[in-house]
């Protein structure tokens, strides 16, 4: 009696040493599968935010910067005198990507065309009486380049933003909402107004430039 006593006593220590046992390897599962997911998790933030730091440079790098002064040209549009166009000189930012500045517009020395090429860099005229979203804009490389519309590392670019028509040697107001110029007389830029030219080039930030016009009308107009 007190041997199958002692054995049954055996047997209840073995349970619960068992019990421990099983206790212990399910404390440890869950130590493991939750110290796993924690890494992971900072794995998985880690990398995110390295994709962030690369996306950052990216952008500052494909960003555009003016050079120098913003240049405002009288001219007469039937018979008001007023600015007809503007210009400015853009660079890439940080020595980094190439921008696509492909012109939406050609000029010669008498006539504003059509380039008929797609252009991704959109430059918007902005002043208290109207918005062009996507003016026309003409571009001449200065100094070095290698003969194509993308702005490369130690590249210069002047822009020309046309507020006018211009055609057989004459500006003219544009026709309706649907073309990319000044549509009425009253629109027409004038003394001490203040505009603001956005360039959107296809990554990157947008480059605001915010000027206001002298008190006077001069041929050429240094606005800076």
């Amino acid at each position: 009696m007190l041997k199958r006593f002692f054995k049954m006593h055996r047997s209840e220590k073995g349970i619960t040493g068992l019990e421990t046992a099983i206790i212990l390897i399910a404390f440890v599962v869950v130590a493991s599968v939750f110290a796993y997911t924690v890494l992971s998790a900072g794995i998985f933030s880690s990398q995110k935010g390295k994709e962030a730091i690369y996306s950052g440079l990216d952008e500052a790098r494909a960003s555009l910067e003016p050079r120098g002064s913003m240049y405002a040209y009288e001219g007469t549009v039937g018979t008001t005198d007023t600015a007809v166009k503007l210009s400015f000189t853009l660079t890439t930012a940080l020595s980094g990507q190439a921008i696509d500045l492909t012109p939406p517009y050609t000029a010669s020395a008498t006539d504003l065309t059509a380039s008929g090429l797609d252009h991704v860099c959109l430059v918007s005229f902005i002043d208290e009486n109207q918005l062009i979203p996507d003016a026309a804009w003409t571009i001449d490389f200065v100094g070095k380049n290698n003969g194509d519309y993308l702005l490369e590392s130690e590249e210069k670019a002047v822009i020309t933003v046309w507020l006018a028509d211009y055609a057989t040697s004459a500006y003219a107001l544009g026709t309706d909402d649907t073309d990319p110029f000044i549509d009425a007389d009253a629109d027409l830029l004038d003394i001490y107004d203040i505009f603001t030219v956005e360039v959107r080039a296809e990554k990157g930030a947008v480059l605001v430039l915010q000027r206001t016009l002298p008190g006077r009308f001069d041929a050429v107009m240094d606005l800076n």
